[in-house]
């Protein structure tokens, strides 16, 4: 069958699925999931099937799935795969248990909600649940306000419950020595928007250490606390317009008297500034996606 037939070298076959040659191979190794024929040289040779397996593979990847945890699925349901029907509850899980911690949260289900999030950790990694669920369950408790379905009791107390397991989580991954360091300052009384939390869980997850030393108090303190931890990045948030002022003094200040010290600015007071406004310190803007997030950390060549 043509199915059946090796058409493609390693190379190829990585190229056609977005992936690495070394990824795949590592793969293979692992896991076991395909066996690629062999050439007279002996070099790999991918057929349809094993390319139509391997995309059905990432796609469960790209949907927040481990690769282990795909080609589980994929042993339990291969007939399936051309359907794309592996679900959870008949549809697809994250949307499923998205709305299963939305509902639990909302209605203080204490027990409901330890049991939503222990399944979403289990089935997907954790930057899939936190960097997409939890934010997009958050966007939803936002809305529900907004638009009068939930009350101010019910959205302080499910997003104050996210953020709290997700600073937990931060405090949980570990430290050494020779990691890049970060220092957070707030400039509002006004408590972080979730989205500052968000960065801040994703600098983490690429191994820069965070040292949160709270709202802005002086100056000195500001200069005392520089010479002790000398940080790598110091991040400046401010929440409220009537703090922007100040934060800005400090972003110059900052600019003038440390040349290598990286300054991030970010937070819904900066965010909802006009672009002639952000004119002038449009570089120290982190922004509010892990795609800005990723491209201000390369300019600053933090990794």
């Amino acid at each position: 069958m043509a199915d059946q037939e090796g058409k493609y070298n390693i190379k190829a076959a990585a190229l056609m699925l977005g992936i690495q040659p070394g990824t795949l191979r590592a793969w293979e190794r692992r896991y076991q999931m395909i066996a690629p024929v062999r050439n007279d040289a002996g070099h790999r040779l991918y057929t349809d099937e094993h390319i139509r397996i391997l995309k059905w593979l990432i796609k469960k990847v790209n949907q927040g799935f481990t690769i282990s945890q795909a080609i589980s699925l994929m042993g339990h349901a291969h007939s399936q795969i051309d359907a794309e029907t592996i679900n959870l509850k008949q549809g697809n899980p994250l949307t499923s248990l998205s709305d299963a911690l939305y509902d639990a949260l909302v209605h203080f289900e204490y027990d409901k909600i330890h049991e939503v999030i222990n399944k979403l950790f289990s089935i997907f990694t954790m930057e899939k649940v936190i960097g997409d669920i939890f934010s997009q369950v958050v966007l939803n408790i936002e809305t529900s306000f907004k638009t009068g379905n939930i009350t101010n009791g019910q959205r302080n107390f499910s997003v104050s419950f996210l953020k709290a397991r997700i600073t937990a989580i931060i405090h949980s991954l570990p430290n050494n020595a020779h990691q890049n360091k970060a220092v957070f300052l707030s400039c509002s009384q006004e408590e972080d928007h979730f989205s500052i939390l968000m960065f801040t869980f994703y600098l983490r997850t690429k191994g820069i250490e965070i040292i949160n030393i709270g709202t802005y108090s002086s100056e000195e303190d500001i200069q005392l606390t520089l010479e002790i931890i000398h940080p790598d990045l110091f991040i400046l948030t401010c929440e409220e317009q009537k703090d922007v002022k100040q934060a800005l003094s400090l972003v110059n200040q900052l600019s003038r008297n440390h040349k290598d010290l990286k300054i991030g600015l970010g937070g819904e007071a900066i965010t909802e500034m006009n672009r002639s406004e952000k004119g002038h310190i449009s570089t120290y803007i982190f922004g509010q996606t892990i795609k800005e997030w990723e491209m201000w950390l390369m300019e600053r060549m933090i990794f």
